[in-house]
C-alpha cells in the first residue's frame, strides 16, 4: 500500500489519555516542533491532528496533516529525507508537541537543513550583540 493512500484503521485511535490532553486549534490541529535529537537543532514546524500524531507515535516516522493539500503526508516519502522518531512530548499547556527525530537529509522542502536556515530576522538583541563585539 502507498503510504500516501493510507487510511486510518477504524479500530486504531490515539490513546484517549493523550487525546484528552491535546488543546487543538479550531481546525483540530496542534503545532509540532521537529528537533534533531542529538544536536538540539530546530528543524521545522508542522501540524498534526490526532490521527497524524497516532501514526507518528506508532510508526516511528513523522506524519503531518497538510493544511494546504488537506491530506496526511509522511516526511520523506517522496524526498527520501525521512524523520525517524526518537521521542515525543506534549508541552505544559497541551497546545504544542516536541518531536525529537533523527533527520536524514534536508528537513525543509527548499533543500536546506532546517526551515529556518538563512531566514534570520533582524532583532534589537542581535544589533546590541554586534555593537558589543565591534572594536
Amino acid at each position: 500500500m502507498n503510504p500516501h493512500d493510507e487510511t486510518p484503521d477504524a479500530a486504531a485511535s490515539l490513546d484517549p489519555q493523550v487525546a484528552e490532553r491535546l488543546k487543538k486549534d479550531t481546525a483540530g490541529l496542534v503545532a509540532a516542533i521537529i528537533q534533531q535529537h542529538d544536536t538540539g537543532e530546530v528543524l521545522m514546524l508542522g501540524w498534526m491532528d490526532e490521527e497524524a500524531l497516532r501514526r507518528t507515535l506508532t510508526s516511528g516516522r513523522v506524519t503531518f496533516w497538510s493544511r494546504s493539500r488537506g491530506e496526511y503526508w509522511r516526511k520523506g516519502d517522496t524526498s527520501g529525507h525521512v524523520q525517524r522518531v526518537v521521542s515525543a512530548a506534549l508541552d505544559c499547556d497541551g497546545d504544542a508537541l516536541l518531536i525529537r527525530v533523527d533527520q536524514v537529509g534536508a528537513a525543509c522542502h527548499t533543500g536546506t537543513r532546517t526551515c529556518f536556515e538563512g531566514r534570520t530576522l533582524p532583532t534589537v538583541a542581535g544589533t546590541a550583540a554586534a555593537e558589543r563585539s565591534a572594536p
